[in-house]
């Protein structure tokens, strides 16, 4: 399938049991989960019973699974335990999502806080996440996925140009690829409801990490306009991007095959609208 679609899926009560059930509710191609609490730095173990019913009902039904990281992660933080928990909390992860058959773990790329150069955090950034990418070695393992954020504060990585320096010091590790929000390139200045614009933003992405390291999309409208550096999703069309630019990036040859995952406002009905919607273009 060209682009598979779906959504972020709510696990707590049971990853299959309620994972699955949702994914069903939306019709979803595609699925992202946290296996932990996303504001936490808790390391549950998972349930080996849900796990194995969560992989073999994506396996039978075609759908990919995807893992979002805690959002607590920073690799470029000058504090040390925040730091430390980051890497024990990504390893957990990247472990998680090959427990359940994700193809991909995603994490936001962080800030250079307590006044720090950008640099010296892309240095510390280089010497936490090297190790987990070179941890990586079996064939089940995920990708561990970049994704840019909104631009808020000391980001160091928002806009597509900025992956460039962040892949440099990972050294394009083969284990590393992207995971690109919609909602937040357009925020943070990539302004993809211009004419070409999500063209534009894709032939940006391939000559500045090559080819074939997009992995993912987090296909989110938003509702403030290019530029304005606030991460706030809206429905699609609903937002500053509007519907065509979707069609545009699943026309792009750098999206063939990838999943698009909405994480938009409201419930069940609101994220199958949305679902429905990006199929009716794809198809």
């Amino acid at each position: 399938m060209r682009n598979p679609v779906g959504g972020h899926v709510p696990v707590a009560g049971g990853l299959a049991r309620i994972g699955l059930g949702y994914a069903q509710e939306l019709k979803a191609e595609a699925v992202q989960v946290f296996v932990a609490n996303p504001r936490g730095w808790a390391t549950p173990p998972g349930n080996p019973a849900q796990d194995e019913a969560f992989r073999s009902g994506c396996a039978e039904s075609g759908v990919s699974a995807w893992v979002h990281a805690p959002y607590l992660i920073n690799f470029g933080s000058h504090t040390e335990a925040t730091a430390e928990r980051s890497v024990e909390s990504m390893r957990h992860s990247l472990r998680r999502g090959r427990e359940i058959g994700a193809r991909g773990v995603v994490v936001h790329t962080g800030s250079a806080t307590g006044g720090r150069a950008r640099e010296v955090a892309l240095a510390q950034a280089r010497e936490l996440m090297l190790p987990l990418l070179d941890e990586l070695t079996r064939d089940d393992d995920p990708f561990l996925l970049l994704e840019p954020t909104a631009g808020q504060g000391a980001s160091l990585c928002s806009r597509v140009a900025d992956l460039g320096p962040y892949f440099e010091v990972l050294e394009s590790h083969p284990m590393l690829g992207v995971c690109l929000d919609t909602c937040h390139v357009h925020a943070a200045g990539d302004d993809l409801a211009a004419p070409d614009g999500a063209r534009g933003a894709l032939d940006l992405l391939a000559r500045t990490v090559g080819t074939g390291r997009l992995k993912l999309i987090h296909a989110n409208d938003s509702q403030e306009p290019a530029g304005a550096r606030r991460d706030r999703h809206a429905n699609i069309g609903a937002g500053h991007i509007g519907v065509e630019p979707f069609a545009e990036l699943m026309r792009h040859p750098e999206t063939e095959g990838v999943p698009l995952i909405i994480e938009t406002p409201g419930g069940p009905e609101g994220h199958a609208a949305d679902v429905a919607l990006l199929k009716s273009l794809r198809d």
